[in-house]
């Protein structure tokens, strides 16, 4: 079986679900580290490929998916503001790259060093392996496409039923759920829910390895740097 890796953001920096043989998890603190690890696939929650306008179209397809879900995926802004490392000049960035004009969200602009990061990291050719996913979005395909009907976190909280949703549906499709090590990270280096999402990272990463993914859009834009943007799932 030829190793996968799902990967979510994380207080820590990055965790990493790697499901080969076994089944194991990691924090690492560099996404170079990531991409070091053994994996055929390797799939992140987190934009690859920044537009000159903001908005992606690969958001708008996965949104329309996802119902009551949908605010769980982002507009990703324009190149120049993801560049800024200042909130007020990404903001002016983003409101001279945007129809109608709009600021950057807080919550959005905090995980900019993070996507600059991959940016940095990621060239045309790396994209033969490593790939964007969105774990709502892996949900959504493993509740036969349907969006799911409860939350992952409410009033910013951990919300346990919508929680216990996921983990079934990963049973249920064939992620060995039963079979992850125990987590014993700080909430300050993992949250509740981001060892969760790179399980579904993983299994989204497993059905590109198989050729059985979904990508949005089908036919993806290319950004300045010759990077795809679409979101697998």
């Amino acid at each position: 079986m030829n190793p996968v890796v799902g990967v979510d953001g994380c207080p820590g920096g990055w965790i990493a679900v790697r499901w080969g043989r076994k089944l194991s998890h990691h924090v690492f603190r560099s996404f170079a580290d990531v991409l070091a690890m053994d994996a055929r696939v390797i799939a992140v929650d987190m934009p690859i490929g920044f537009p000159p306008q903001s908005g992606r179209l690969a958001e708008r397809e996965a949104r329309a998916r996802l119902g009551a879900r949908q605010s769980s995926v982002f507009s990703v802004p324009a190149r120049a503001a993801v560049m800024c490392t200042d909130y007020r000049a990404a903001c002016d960035a983003n409101l001279l790259n945007s129809d109608p004009p709009k600021k950057v969200a807080k919550q959005i602009f905090h995980i900019f060093p993070k996507m600059r990061e991959i940016d940095a990291l990621l060239t045309p050719a790396l994209q033969s392996r490593v790939y964007e996913v969105h774990p709502e979005l892996a949900f959504w395909a493993m509740n036969g496409e349907t969006p799911l009907p409860l939350p992952k976190k409410a009033k910013g909280r951990p919300h346990e039923p919508g929680l216990d949703l996921r983990r079934g549906l990963l049973q249920a499709r064939g992620f060995p759920l039963a079979l992850l090590p125990p987590a014993t990270y700080r909430r300050a280096e993992v949250g509740a829910d981001d060892l969760l999402d790179a399980c579904a990272c993983a299994w989204s990463a497993r059905r590109i390895a198989g050729g059985r993914a979904l990508r949005y859009p089908a036919q993806p834009p290319i950004d300045e740097r010759g990077l795809r943007m679409e979101i697998n799932a």
